[in-house]
């Protein structure tokens, strides 16, 4: 094994090895997630050393800089306030989703108008339409990192492979039998899992169009799925009430996670695909323990139902959304409720952290999106002139640029 170079990932911290053995280039990375802007780095670097053999004597220094360049990054106080930059007329019949890819210089729109079109972020200018479904364009995706295909999924029961660049379709992929309701890429991009109204998910291959497998025992609609960082792992969420653990190269269900009494909203994996977390028309959050299937916390507090949950990228803590109209941030280790964010004047469908983990967006059916502070609770901006429900909002990668889509048909771009 031969180190070549190493690579600096921010978001969550870490130091990715790219390295030669048996001919062939290969990555790994070494995850940083406890790290802070107190950590000593020399110590760090000895613990690096101990379990990881390719950190020789000789890169011991590179890696310390490397480390006190994550510092850095961790330490620039976060007082970015956003600003209303372009309203996008994006489609003619309402929105679905929205999705950045990797660098946030392009975003995709999902439309009733049963097309995808693909934006410019700078210019707010549109690239592409993805045109070819014969029904609502509801999920959609890019390969994240490498931006350069889109996934569709569509209540015309399929779901197509778009090329990110020129729009043409390289897939349509058929076999479920009702509509598509979510979607996801591999880590590796090497596959694709879809989440149907028939109960299945499917695993196909990004590159020859198959069909891999079906993933089969749930009982009604499979509404959210998620792969883990590593992709040998992928969990579902179903209206069935429960959350099933699958092993991706077998096909196999490791796991059924029993214990919600209502619809799962929607289920995802932390960084270290150790955790999954859960939110429930039941109010109720779940955290499971990966390996066991084992329920370690149930995550109390909200009045109606858990509408959307996330970790941040580290993993360290859990923000949920709420029908009562309020959202709250918990510790993932102690299970404790951190701070409730009140303001909103209807319910929160969407919660997302930003990539630093400092601050927390929600989007709302009251027409406006929050950002709030994660340690405080305040609400630092209210983000407004949608003037119908706000269904969807996300950060780009840097954390400095903000996408809302609403049911008003537009979407607005914050920089």
């Amino acid at each position: 094994m031969k180190l070549k170079r190493f690579l600096l990932r921010y978001y969550p911290p870490g130091i990715i090895l790219e390295y030669e053995k048996g001919g062939y280039l290969r990555t790994k990375s070494i995850d940083l997630l406890d790290l802070t802007p107190e950590t000593n780095p020399d110590e760090l670097v000895a613990e690096i050393r101990q379990s990881e053999p390719l950190i020789t004597e000789s890169r011991a220094d590179q890696v310390k800089q490397l480390i006190i360049r994550l510092q850095q990054k961790q330490g620039q106080q976060d007082h970015h306030r956003f600003c209303f930059f372009k309203e996008l007329k994006a489609h003619i019949l309402p929105l679905t989703n929205v999705a950045f890819d990797k660098s946030g210089s392009r975003f995709i729109t999902g439309s009733y108008d049963r097309t995808c079109r693909i934006w410019d972020t700078a210019s707010g200018t549109e690239l592409h339409t993805l045109e070819g479904h014969r029904n609502v364009v509801y999920s959609i995706a890019f390969n994240n990192p490498f931006g350069d295909k889109i996934a569709t999924g569509s209540f015309d029961k399929t779901c197509k492979l778009w090329c990110a660049d020129t729009g043409k379709c390289f897939h349509t992929f058929r076999g479920h039998m009702a509509e598509i309701v979510c979607l996801a890429f591999n880590p590796q991009s090497t596959l694709l899992a879809t989440g149907s109204m028939d109960a299945t998910a499917k695993l196909w291959d990004v590159e020859t169009g198959e069909e891999v497998a079906t993933l089969t025992g749930h009982t009604a609609e499979v509404l959210s799925l998620c792969f883990n960082t590593v992709g040998n792992q992928l969990v579902t969420g179903s209206f069935d009430h429960t959350v099933a653990i699958w092993d991706v190269a077998s096909g196999r269900r490791v796991h059924t996670l029993m214990g919600h009494r209502g619809e799962i909203s929607n289920v995802q994996f932390n960084w270290d695909c150790s955790l999954i977390v859960t939110g429930s028309m039941d109010k109720t959050c779940k955290l499971w323990e990966a390996v066991s299937g084992k329920c370690l916390a149930t995550l109390v507090g909200h009045k109606e139902e858990v509408l959307d949950v996330c970790f941040d990228l580290s993993g360290q803590l859990i923000a949920t959304a709420s029908a009562d109209g309020t959202a709250r941030v918990f510790n993932a280790n102690t299970h404790q409720c951190l701070v409730t964010l009140k303001g909103h004047e209807g319910e929160i469908s969407k919660i997302c952290f930003s990539p630093q983990g400092s601050r927390v967006l929600t989007a709302s059916s009251d027409k406006t999106a929050r950002l709030w502070d994660v340690q405080s609770g305040v609400c630092l901006q209210v983000l407004e002139g949608h003037t119908d429900e706000i269904f969807s909002c996300v950060f780009n990668y840097e954390g400095d640029t903000i996408i809302t889509g609403s049911k008003d048909n537009t979407c607005r771009i914050w920089y």
